[in-house]
């Protein structure tokens, strides 16, 4: 008699992630279906293939354990950090609707992929090992040097690229993880606040408004005072720098900006995408006006409807009944991931698993908040459903590593927010 292994399959995380994978592939290969034909004719094609290759790339990685995933992080985590240098040392190139960044691996002109995608997983790996390796959560700025160093030298190398949305992502990852790790809400705000104050900037009024809620929350949350100084010292200069780089924007991220307020002031240029999603979406009423038969859609109005505007695509044929059967499964999807979290064996697994959660999620509420006009519009993809061979590989794998931390979880930690 011959032993067999075990193997522990995580059901409702396989089913979740397949059912969103035809989803998206059904309108992907919608998306291409226009009476004036374009590139996104065959993009399904394409999409079914990576989709397999992540499939496979998933199972491959649910066969790793935990412990070998942790001792490969910083050999990854290195690696990922070569490929962005060398995106900027001349290998990077632009290429579909991000023809303005430099986010191709592109070697003898042909592209080989976006290593941003890849690096979102690694830095939730890194991110993890380091927060992990914390017995009590941090309380001071001073203790978080090793994880914003972590986060910070990829995200400064994706925004020299010109990937705004990407970047995004990464803060997303970030201050989820600090959260999931035990950082108190409070530490996260005066994290948070010179980023607040350089956006606020904008407004003196405003940005007083905000100064003065900063200096309550420090007198009340009392932390170290070279830490107090620093805080209140850098929510001043981001201020002052607000307006000023505002002058020295680029005119086309100025007009994506004013767009978000008011998408008329440019129905013709930077509001003309925005205009004719909302269009699409809205004209979907309760059922849509039927698979493939998007008008918006098939004369071409709808703008990048392949990719970042895939979303648009389902709520003008499919309607409220497919928009909410989409973000049903996303809503079934993160719960999963959360109990496989709260499952996990450890702290290093369960930061893992938040961390990718907090990755797809900061995608859908990009995606889907810009084409209702709810975010600026950062060209960022929706998860297993926007065309993108890197970020479908990215997403499967990310599938198969909390495949792979649930087959080993044992359920011994519990509640909400544990780790």
């Amino acid at each position: 008699m011959t032993a067999t292994r075990r193997i522990n399959i995580d059901l409702p995380l396989l089913v979740a992630a397949l059912l969103l994978s035809f989803y998206g592939l059904a309108i992907v290969y919608s998306a291409g279906q226009t009476d004036v034909r374009t590139h996104a004719a065959v993009a399904y094609r394409a999409q079914a293939a990576w989709m397999v290759v992540g499939i496979i790339g998933a199972f491959a990685v649910s066969r790793a354990s935990v412990r070998f995933i942790e001792w490969l992080t910083v050999p990854l985590y290195g690696l990922t950090i070569l490929l962005l240098l060398a995106l900027l040392a001349g290998l990077g190139s632009g290429g579909g609707t991000a023809s303005s960044t430099a986010g191709w691996l592109t070697i003898g002109g042909h592209r080989l992929g976006q290593p941003a995608e890849f690096a979102k997983l690694t830095v939730v790996l890194m991110l993890a090992r380091v927060l992990g390796q914390n017995r009590v959560a941090p309380k001071s700025m001073i203790e978080l040097w090793k994880p914003m160093v972590v986060c910070g030298v990829p995200l400064v190398l994706i925004m020299a690229q010109g990937d705004l949305g990407t970047s995004i992502v990464f803060v997303g990852i970030f201050f989820a993880m600090l959260f999931w790790a035990g950082v108190t809400w409070e530490l996260l705000v005066l994290l948070a606040s010179p980023v607040v104050s350089l956006i606020l900037g904008f407004d003196p009024r405003v940005w007083g408004a905000w100064f003065l809620l900063l200096l309550a929350l420090v007198l009340w949350y009392k932390p170290f005072l070279g830490e107090g100084l620093f805080i209140v010292a850098a929510n001043v200069m981001m201020g002052i720098v607000g307006p000023l780089l505002w002058e020295h924007m680029k005119p086309y991220r100025q007009n994506r900006l004013r767009v978000f307020i008011d998408p008329s002031v440019d129905p013709r240029g930077s509001g003309y995408h925005v205009l004719q999603s909302m269009t699409a979406i809205g004209s979907g009423g309760w059922f849509g006006k039927g698979y493939l038969n998007g008008p918006q859609k098939r004369l071409a109005f709808l703008p990048e409807q392949s990719t970042d505007f895939i979303f648009s695509v389902v709520g003008e044929e499919l309607g409220f009944i497919g928009v909410t059967i989409a973000l049903a499964l996303f809503l079934f999807l993160f719960l999963r991931v959360i109990r496989i979290s709260e499952r996990a064996n450890d702290a290093f697994s369960s930061l893992i698993a938040f961390g990718l959660l907090a990755s797809w999620f900061s995608h859908v509420l990009e995606n889907v908040g810009m084409t209702l006009n709810l975010m600026p519009i950062t060209g960022i993809p929706l998860p297993f459903f926007s065309y993108g061979g890197s970020f479908m590989l990215a997403s499967w794998l990310a599938v198969g590593i909390l495949a792979r931390i649930s087959s080993e979880g044992r359920g011994g930690l519990s509640g909400p927010f544990r780790v």
